[in-house]
């Protein structure tokens, strides 16, 4: 991978009765760590985690930037210091074991199994030269959580993509949206970007049970309530339609994510929604603030 690179392998689920959800992202080459941005971006392994985040109640937080000792990778499997992710029977195992972040430090420990309607082909470059790529590998799945905390254990909707990239989010990137959104006949995603170069990204996806897939005409473009840290937020809806929050998940000074309701071609639907603003990211004075939520561990031994 080259200096400024990064891959990362979202996975997100929300439980049946809607009242529960996770996000797990392996990352190397940590896009949001402040410790790979104070580095130099030269070795990407060198910032590897497993970012684990739980919503709801009794909800933690964990993501433990780790040197390249932790790291270790096959064709079907990365594990990265105690946690680790891996192919088996079709099915994307995740074993977790994480110390979550203040004010609220405990284990997270448990097991996150995501199961894929199938597994579609579709690569979308998010830049004209290809630097930054999105990998929709499931954008329809089930999801089973059973974490060692009490009400921990649901099934629910899930999703699990991965994005990669040669350069910086914010060196092309200045603001972008992302959501994902169960449908009867599948999912439907959208992904939003506004480019440093004053292009604009605009994809919309229909993914079929079966992995097939197509673009589709977008919605118009929806304002939402700003989030508590007044990040602007927007999605696609039918016209006539304002999406409005279900859930919190995320809230950051410059990163959101939460559950999301709109309308999509007459559906109403509830999903998993991202804002990222990449100006507020570039800013050094956030870089502090987020070392307080993302510990350095640099060794690691087997």
């Amino acid at each position: 991978m080259p200096a400024g690179g990064y891959a990362w392998w979202y996975i997100d689920g929300v439980s049946d009765c809607g009242t529960r959800a996770v996000s797990v992202i392996g990352f190397i080459g940590s896009v949001f760590s402040p410790w790979y941005a104070w580095s130099g971006r030269g070795d990407p392994a060198n910032n590897c985690c497993i970012n684990v985040a739980t919503y709801g109640p009794g909800g933690r937080f964990t993501m433990t930037d780790r040197g390249r000792n932790a790291l270790r990778q096959t064709p079907d499997s990365l594990t990265i210091g105690p946690s680790s992710m891996h192919w088996k029977d079709g099915q994307l195992v995740i074993n977790i074991d994480e110390v979550s972040s203040p004010p609220l430090i405990s284990r997270v420990r448990g097991t996150i199994t995501v199961t894929p309607s199938a597994i579609t082909d579709v690569e979308l470059p998010l830049t004209p030269d290809g630097a930054h790529i999105w990998r929709p590998f499931g954008p329809s799945s089930r999801i089973n959580v059973d974490l060692q905390a009490k009400g921990w254990q649901f099934d629910g909707h899930g999703y699990f993509d991965a994005n990669f990239g040669t350069r910086p989010l914010e060196d092309d990137f200045s603001y972008w949206t992302w959501g994902r959104f169960p449908t009867r006949d599948g999912a439907t995603c959208f992904y939003d970007a506004t480019r440093r170069d004053g292009t604009a990204l605009n994809a919309a996806m229909a993914f079929q049970p079966d992995g097939s897939a197509h673009q589709i005409a977008a919605p118009d473009n929806a304002p939402m309530k700003r989030s508590l840290w007044a990040l602007r937020r927007e999605t696609r809806a039918d016209a006539g339609c304002v999406p409005r929050q279900i859930k919190p998940m995320l809230d950051a000074p410059f990163y959101n994510r939460s559950v999301v309701e709109t309308q999509i071609n007459g559906e109403v639907v509830q999903g998993v929604h991202e804002a990222v603003d990449l100006n507020r990211y570039r800013s050094k004075l956030l870089k502090p603030m987020l070392a307080c939520r993302v510990p350095r561990r640099a060794y690691w031994s087997f």
